[in-house]
């Protein structure tokens, strides 16, 4: 595949371009026998060389860029980037010939080029929080909301969820949520659809949720095992590990053996087999019920690295901040991304518990459960005031405004424990929630409800992926360049019955 695009006849063409003018610059400077002009020619054919060069580079840029990054956001524009060498070419050298300038057109195009953030576009990172009073469902919803809405815009029916964002980040419930979106299937499409990811999680609740005290005896233990998890999560991502996801994930864990947050990522994995695992253990150990299972021992694919798991969402609920730390030090897959202005953000929270809640008899889960809203809470804070000016359009937090609104228009339930509640009975109340007013922080004023809804705001922000997704399509510079390991067959096992 290489070799045929290397002699296709756009290849060709450049080819010869370049030996011609590199023998101009050899030639011409020698043709002069006055020195101050041979001097000033030879700067010239210097310079034009360089960018013939660049051209040359650029058009190969075409064959190999689809083996470096993602596809759909590196179609280099030729005749673009011709024109504005050229424009470049013509004021230097027609119009400011007689200024001294240090510096190749090459060098002046590029700080010109990055000067123009619209050419390098902003990375798009999804969040979904862990522990929440709706148990994942508010999360699911607002992605079944905004995957719709991504096909409406885009009139395809095929589009998903993780076509459209460049990171993804999720704690407890919100990791499984990331796994079963961002993980490749068999076709090399993503393994589920945001609606069947949900109904997925609808059936499975009361396994993952860790703060039942309807289920705290020996049965409700023994129902929700480490190894009654593996198993449903084997069913459907087989033998897949951190490689076999589309793009960059992070998930954490706690890591009861170094008292430390632990972090899934793709990239490490991608670089060293000592930090890939399975993602059927990493859903396991993202989710793993302290009080139930004591930590969940697993190991990496190479079998030297050994943690023992217990939920993310004790130490790090809401992992927005940690996808934005790492893309910013991420050079590698986002080269150009400097600042918070060069970030696209979407957090989805899980609901939070009645305010006013006195209930002072509830289980310790239950009060682990409060504090992971408040942190998650805190979280948010300090992203949108990192945010500034940019916080309005580049970051869009999803919550429940529980406490801000009268109880009628709140109608979640006070109790912080959701076991007893079913399915159908969640689902209205997350749908509920996204249909009230959005809530944003206020620099050092804490909380305000805004005109918009959270519909509302889902459906502005996936109006800003579709606008960032096709701006790449043109744009001469790849935004997100990801790492890839050689091509291999997925490993998922994905069931199309949905007998989890």
């Amino acid at each position: 595949m290489l070799r045929t695009s290397l002699n296709s006849p756009h290849y060709k063409i450049n080819h010869i371009k370049l030996i011609i003018i590199i023998t101009t610059f050899i030639i011409s400077p020698f043709k002069i026998s006055n020195p101050s002009t041979k001097k000033s020619n030879f700067n010239f054919c210097l310079n034009f060389c360089s960018l013939e060069i660049l051209l040359h580079f650029t058009a190969m840029a075409e064959v190999y860029s689809p083996m470096m990054s993602d596809s759909s956001s590196n179609h280099f524009d030729i005749d673009k980037l011709t024109n504005d060498i050229f424009s470049i070419l013509e004021n230097k050298f027609l119009f400011d010939s007689k200024q001294t300038n240090s510096k190749l057109p090459v060098e002046d195009l590029v700080e010109t080029l990055k000067a123009n953030k619209h050419d390098v576009g902003k990375v798009r990172v999804l969040s979904i929080d862990g522990v929440g009073s709706t148990d994942g469902i508010l999360a699911a919803k607002s992605l079944c909301h905004l995957e719709s809405k991504l096909m409406s815009i885009t009139k395809n029916s095929d589009a998903r969820v993780a076509d459209y964002f460049d990171v993804a980040s999720g704690s407890g419930i919100g990791g499984i949520l990331i796994a079963l979106l961002f993980t490749r299937g068999k076709d090399g499409r993503p393994l589920l659809k945001a609606t069947e990811a949900l109904q997925f999680l609808v059936k499975n609740r009361k396994r993952f949720n860790n703060t039942g005290s309807t289920s705290s005896g020996m049965f409700g233990k023994m129902f929700r095992s480490s190894a009654k998890m593996e198993k449903i999560f084997r069913q459907i991502f087989g033998e897949c590990t951190l490689k076999d996801t589309l793009k960059p994930v992070l998930i954490p864990c706690f890591d009861l053996k170094t008292r430390a947050t632990f972090l899934f990522s793709r990239a490490d994995g991608l670089e060293n087999d000592n930090y890939d695992f399975k993602m059927r253990e990493i859903c396991v150990a993202t989710s793993s019920d302290l009080t139930v299972n004591g930590g969940f021992e697993m190991k990496s694919v190479d079998k030297k690295t050994k943690i023992l798991a217990v939920d993310g969402g004790l130490a790090m609920n809401n992992p927005t901040a940690a996808a934005i730390t790492h893309v910013l030090n991420n050079k590698q897959e986002f080269p150009y991304c400097d600042s918070v202005e060069d970030l696209l953000v979407v957090s989805l929270g899980n609901g939070e518990s009645d305010a006013g809640d006195r209930n002072l008899t509830i289980s310790s889960a239950g009060f682990l459960k409060i504090a992971g809203e408040g942190a998650s809470d805190t979280v948010d804070q300090a992203v949108s005031m990192a945010f500034g000016e940019y916080r309005t359009e580049n970051y869009v937090r999803i919550q429940g405004n529980t406490g801000m609104t009268s109880p009628q228009r709140a109608p979640v339930r006070k109790n912080p424990n959701t076991v007893s509640m079913d399915g159908r009975k969640l689902l209205e109340v997350s749908e509920a929630m996204l249909k009230q007013k959005n809530v944003e922080s206020v620099l050092f004023r804490g909380k305000k409800l805004v005109a918009t809804t959270n519909l509302e705001k889902l459906d502005e922000f996936a109006g800003l992926l579709v606008k960032e997704h096709e701006r790449r399509k043109s744009s001469i510079f790849a935004t997100v360049m990801f790492k890839h390991v050689s091509p291999r067959s997925s490993s998922a096992t994905v069931s199309t019955d949905f007998s989890w």
